[in-house]
């Protein structure tokens, strides 16, 4: 009874829509500024968005929160350093037409696209320039918006590189840099597997709360400090606390499963061989070099360590001059940030073979690996819940950029309308 009591409050505060379509108010019906979200001084009780009662994890009020979340929470700064590197623009005023076949079989508009995915923000780049960039709702081109699971391909990105520097050896097993893991679910997984997302982790990645019981996300959730630790809960605080916590239910090596304490696990890792937080190696490789416009910030927990499985944020400009960055090869202004063989093996993939258990709707002959998705074409991903990415198509010189607040977290909801998109706009730069 006192688990299930537990488990309604939780709920309450960390609520994800569920998958049906009927009824969904659309991006217009819920922009944030119409619906007068957090406006006033002081602001009325039944506009306000909060963290203690998870009102910011509910739709249509987390399109607001996804734009302001440094409002709402913990976080540790990464400031930009020097001069700001311009993007070039050659800006057109075509691609809002660019017809897109939907997976259901209708005819969409590109911009149509970006309302029925809740786009917060799309940036477009084709070979270095800026060709398309739009703002909607609560998002300009100072937010620092959540970028969720992107986080993770910054991450992969580190840890690859410090491989290539000889810090790091991706057959040891992670009890091997981090002896906390020693008998938990990761602590004879490789440093590979981890990066690949192909451990045998006892660990369940549905956003959906269940009904008798914390969910093991709600887990995540509350000891990454992104939701309040309810009266009586007696779980892990802190994340790496969690991860240490978790056990194992399968052997190591076989099929991909998508879970983010994996990342954790691997944040750990990096942070004990550098001897550097996250925040900080974020700073120091990309941040400090690749002339970025805003600073970024990383969501912290209770004991002040941050998020490396989803709690970055940023400006939509300086992650596409991240993805670009990885487009030109791991290169910026001739300088190479991340070593030429760290980018053949993000840009190589993981196994087609360990991926196809997931069936992954718009992606099923893709693949895993470092961190990153990957499609059959060659294009690399990184992607966050409710619709956030970074699209690379170095075959066509483009890179997407994209900010969301979609009302179902699970990128499967929304990934075939997003790739068919993706698709039609390569096209259209293609002719």
């Amino acid at each position: 009874m006192r688990h299930a009591a537990i488990a309604m409050i939780i709920a309450a505060s960390i609520h994800v829509p569920g998958h049906a379509w009927e009824d969904r108010p659309s991006a217009a019906a819920t922009d944030p500024k119409a619906m007068g979200w957090m406006q006033g001084h002081p602001v009325p009780a039944d506009k306000q968005i909060r963290w203690d009662d998870g009102s910011m994890w509910r739709f249509p009020q987390h399109r607001w929160a996804f734009s302001h979340m440094r409002e709402l929470v913990g976080t540790a700064g990464i400031p930009r350093h020097g001069p700001v590197a311009e993007l070039p623009r050659a800006l057109r005023d075509d691609l809002d037409a660019v017809k897109v076949a939907a997976p259901d079989g209708q005819v969409m508009t590109w911009r149509e696209t970006l309302a029925a995915n809740y786009t917060d923000a799309i940036l477009v780049m084709k070979d270095g320039k800026v060709v398309y960039e739009r703002y909607f709702g609560a998002t300009t081109p100072a937010t620092q918006h959540i970028l969720f699971s992107v986080t993770k391909s910054f991450v992969g990105t580190i840890a690859e590189t410090l491989i290539d520097e000889g810090k790091l050896n991706p057959d040891a097993k992670a009890e091997t840099y981090v002896p906390e893991l020693r008998g938990s679910g990761l602590g004879d997984a490789t440093v590979r597997q981890i990066l690949d997302m192909r451990t045998g982790l006892a660990f369940s990645e549905d956003y959906v709360p269940g009904q008798n019981g914390v969910t093991d996300v709600q887990k995540m959730s509350i000891a990454s400090a992104l939701a309040p630790r309810p009266p009586g809960y007696d779980g892990p605080d802190g994340q790496y606390a969690l991860v240490a916590s978790l056990g194992k239910n399968a052997p190591h090596g076989g099929d991909f499963v998508y879970r983010t304490p994996n990342t954790n696990a691997l944040q750990w890792i990096i942070e004990r061989v550098t001897g550097q937080s996250l925040p900080a190696q974020i700073e120091a490789r990309f941040w400090s070099q690749l002339g970025m416009e805003q600073d970024a910030a990383l969501t912290v927990d209770r004991l002040g360590t941050a998020f490396g499985g989803g709690g970055m944020l940023a400006s939509l400009r300086d992650i596409a001059r991240f993805g670009e960055m990885m487009r030109l090869g791991g290169t910026h202004q001739g300088k190479q940030l991340v070593p030429p063989a760290a980018v053949a093996r993000i840009f190589a993939g993981g196994d087609p073979a360990a991926f196809r258990a997931v069936n992954y709707p718009g992606n099923a002959d893709g693949n895993y690996g470092s961190q990153w998705w990957h499609r059959a074409g060659g294009q690399t991903m990184a992607l966050g819940v409710n619709g956030q990415g970074i699209y690379i198509d170095r075959k066509a010189g483009i890179v997407i950029a994209r900010l969301g607040s979609h009302p179902v977290a699970s990128n499967r909801s929304y990934t075939p309308l997003t790739l068919a998109a993706y698709d039609a706009m390569v096209a259209a730069l293609s002719r």
